[in-house]
């Protein structure tokens, strides 16, 4: 018997927000998850440690959510998910692929009563307590902008691009082996090569991205423009970043300093994040701009970044009154608002919030409907629609 069984007579439902690289877990009503693990578990075929979204095809996914679902109730929150209500926390842009998978492994694997799926640009609204923002996901792979007007998604107006963490990740191994290997020709010449006994070009991932949150920080506009124009700057100090518990590596405070401005390039096509937001601002109807420009919502992890967000609205204020979009674009207000809880589980907190309303009982899809159906409704698949012929009178 689980250790939070007995407590209530009522199953508290759990909800689910499992992302890219990291997974939240844990009650409606509660401030914050029980549990943020990554979304990696030991693939029961190989044996090998590897991440959800890694999967090949629906067989290979349902053998690895099984495992990860498992660990989740039973190991994190310790109850049991048998007749128990779940509310999932997934992406508008969802692969319906892993969308029904993950359906069939609770509902046939694990039992579950019902199933509420929520999509996490319009539920993360319900911690500010508004019906209008433009909201800027920067999870791990994508940034994804989905503007939502009086509580509707303005789906047209999407922007989508791969300017996340893995991007950040992807450019400070680079901007990492460059200097390392400036460092290590130096040293060479000058005989001592023992500081540099580790070849970073083979550190995994997760030191990759433990440097990334540990030691690196998103610098200023003016900064920014000095070191693209190569104009002399006071480098910032070195991080000694100690590996396997004896070996030190130094991190030059250049590659700190630099990682992040990938997300505020602009390349050719102008798919910077800033040009991406005003982008989005530019799809919509000309008599919600102004509203939405003045309700901009940050989320994900990747945005916790020290710097990241003073250095976002100075960088879409600068873009806003620059040729390109003052015309097209006339604001003068651009503000952010600030979530009451952390940026890596804002989305969570709103299911969690949106859990605890009539809704769950509402909106669910119960059991019973789902084996009647043997799949998940989808708004936009009109199979699932019903038409109700009513006579008139006679």
């Amino acid at each position: 018997m689980s250790i939070y069984e007995g407590l209530s007579a009522d199953k508290l439902a759990v909800v689910l927000d499992l992302g890219a690289r990291y997974t939240k877990f844990g009650f409606i009503g509660e401030f914050a998850p029980r549990c943020i693990i990554p979304s990696e578990i030991k693939c029961p075929s190989s044996g090998k440690i590897r991440y959800i979204y890694s999967y090949t095809d629906e067989n290979d996914l349902y053998s690895l959510l099984v495992e990860f679902v498992h660990m989740l109730f039973f190991k994190h929150v310790l109850v049991t998910p048998k007749d128990r209500h779940v509310v999932i926390v997934e992406s508008l842009l969802c692969p319906t692929l892993f969308r029904d998978t993950l359906a069939k492994v609770l509902y046939r694997h694990f039992e579950v009563a019902s199933i509420l799926f929520v999509p996490s640009h319009l539920v993360a609204l319900c911690t500010l307590g508004v019906k209008t923002a433009l909201v800027i996901d920067v999870g791990y792979e994508e940034v994804q902008i989905i503007p939502v007007y009086e509580g509707v998604p303005i789906l047209k107006a999407w922007q989508a691009q791969p300017l996340a963490a893995k991007a950040i990740e992807a450019r400070l191994r680079n901007n990492f082996i460059n200097a390392y290997n400036n460092m290590k020709n130096a040293a060479g010449d000058c005989g001592d090569t023992d500081t540099f006994a580790e070849d970073v070009s083979e550190l995994p991932d997760s030191v990759i991205e433990d440097i990334k949150v540990r030691g690196c920080f998103v610098t200023t506009m003016e900064r920014s423009e000095m070191i693209s124009k190569s104009e002399p700057v006071k480098e910032p100090p070195p991080l000694k970043y100690r590996i396997k518990g004896d070996k030190l590596i130094l991190i030059p405070g250049i590659c700190r300093e630099t990682a992040f401005e990938v997300l505020f390039e602009r390349d050719n096509d102008t798919n910077s994040i800033q040009d991406l937001v005003l982008k989005s601002i530019l799809e919509c109807g000309i008599d919600t701009r102004k509203q939405l420009a003045e309700n901009l919502f940050l989320v994900g992890g990747t945005v916790m970044a020290p710097g990241f967000k003073s250095r976002f609205m100075r960088e879409v204020k600068a873009l806003l009154h620059s040729p390109e979009y003052c015309d097209r674009l006339p604001l003068n207000t651009v503000k952010l608002h600030n979530p009451p809880a952390k940026d890596n589980y804002t989305c969570w907190l709103g299911g969690a919030i949106f859990g605890a309303t009539d809704m769950l009982q509402m909106r669910s899809l119960s059991r019973e409907k789902y084996l009647s159906l043997n799949t998940v409704p989808d708004w936009s698949n009109l199979a699932h629609n019903e038409l109700v012929i009513s006579k008139l009178p006679t």
